[in-house]
């Protein structure tokens, strides 16, 4: 009997991750990362929604494993996310996640899920993460200055007629080069994963470099792979600036998709990665299994989302879409390396904001905003206190 009420409850639980995966997957990591793009006219809503779901998964399956285990066994301290705690706060997450996509509102999933988790695992005898808690409190309020800061100066930048556009969005390319040379991939290889620079050094001998103490083979891969960007950008600006300008948007947006996959799929099945062993399930089956929840949220609810993001926040051009994606993309990969849940709405709407303003605020709307980062904050108290109140009633009754 005990037996069959545990299988039960662990069934729960697997259909409120799924529940929550589609819900993120029609919210935050399906709609943001195409958002400029569409803005942009680079790319049609329904197309954006299909090819963000693809390229979520590749994400979720190649980046994924960082994040899940930090939402899974570093939010709470102690053995508490058991079956019922992990199925309450994903229920409670998923519910208000799935509010804000129907009603055309970007509620932060990390917010509400960090704060469901939180809220059953002390509800449940867990004691605080305060080191934890502070990297992530960190990252969500440097988010909005640091990423659109950066878009405002790389916007800024681009509409500076002194320097032409056949340098500046080139120069762009080998920033984005360097990024990609240098993100780390689980597929190939190493404990925490390596990256592509590493792979091409490995065939020749490591040579240190003197104070900085960095492979010599990663700085020269890293700077083949840049020239190697910039030039391929600069022959499409040069060929045609306008179409040059809309292809490299959406390779920005397809990797800010890849990074979303990679961070939000942690959100979907983090909290299920306690209950692994007592279904023997290897993670990388629960990747897949949450990327696909992922992908069908993206093709079935995100064009919603994408419309509202793209047309409420800010009427966009190529260039200022480009100045928001970059940073956008970078700040993703550097909360899928610390294993840090972020909000991809915090991310690409402060970035927006940022590159908006750049050309004197055109198209921004203040009110939205304010309500957005209220729904921001509200969302995580309101997670961590209904899932908090609904595990400590649960648990008074069983």
């Amino acid at each position: 009997m005990v037996v069959g009420a545990t299988l039960a409850t662990l069934v729960v639980a697997a259909v409120a991750s799924l529940f929550m995966a589609w819900s993120i997957g029609a919210g935050s990591s399906g709609s943001t990362p195409f958002a400029p793009a569409v803005g942009a006219n680079a790319i049609s809503v329904m197309r954006a929604g299909f090819i963000v779901g693809v390229l979520g998964l590749a994400g979720a399956v190649l980046q994924g494993a960082n994040v899940t285990e930090a939402v899974g066994t570093e939010l709470v301290l102690g053995s508490v996310l058991t079956a019922t705690a992990s199925t309450i706060a994903l229920l409670v997450a998923a519910a208000l996640v799935a509010i804000g996509v129907f009603a055309g509102y970007p509620i932060a999933t990390a917010f509400t899920v960090t704060g469901a988790v939180v809220g059953v695992g002390l509800a449940n005898g867990g004691g605080p993460a305060v080191a934890k808690y502070q990297q992530i409190a960190s990252l969500w309020v440097l988010t909005p200055f640091v990423g659109g800061g950066i878009a405002y100066g790389t916007a800024r930048l681009l509409r500076n007629d002194s320097i032409p556009e056949r340098v500046a969005i080139p120069a762009l390319g080998g920033v984005v080069g360097l990024l990609v040379a240098n993100i780390r991939f689980a597929a190939l290889g190493g404990d925490g994963g390596r990256s592509l620079a590493e792979v091409g050094a490995s065939a020749t001998p490591p040579v240190t470099i003197p104070l900085v103490g960095v492979d010599l083979g990663v700085v020269v891969v890293s700077a083949l792979i840049v020239g190697a960007s910039a030039g391929l950008v600069r022959r499409e600006i040069l060929a045609d600036a306008k179409r040059g300008q809309r292809r490299f948007l959406l390779v920005l947006g397809g990797l800010v998709a890849f990074s979303a996959g990679g961070s939000q799929v942690g959100l979907a099945i983090g909290p299920l990665v306690p209950l692994l062993d007592a279904v023997a399930v290897p993670l990388p089956a629960l990747l897949v299994g949450g990327g696909i929840g992922l992908l069908v949220g993206s093709w079935t609810g995100a064009p919603r989302m994408i419309k509202a993001i793209s047309q409420d926040y800010s009427s966009l051009g190529p260039r200022r879409s480009i100045a928001a994606m970059i940073p956008s993309f970078a700040i993703a990969q550097a909360a899928v390396a610390f294993g840090i849940p972020v909000s991809f709405n915090e991310i690409i709407v402060s970035a927006i904001v940022g590159s908006g303003y750049a050309a004197g605020g055109a198209g921004v709307s203040r009110e939205k905003m304010l309500k957005t980062v209220l729904a921001w904050v509200g969302s995580l108290v309101l997670a961590f206190a209904v899932a908090y109140a609904i595990f400590t009633g649960v648990d008074a009754l069983l």
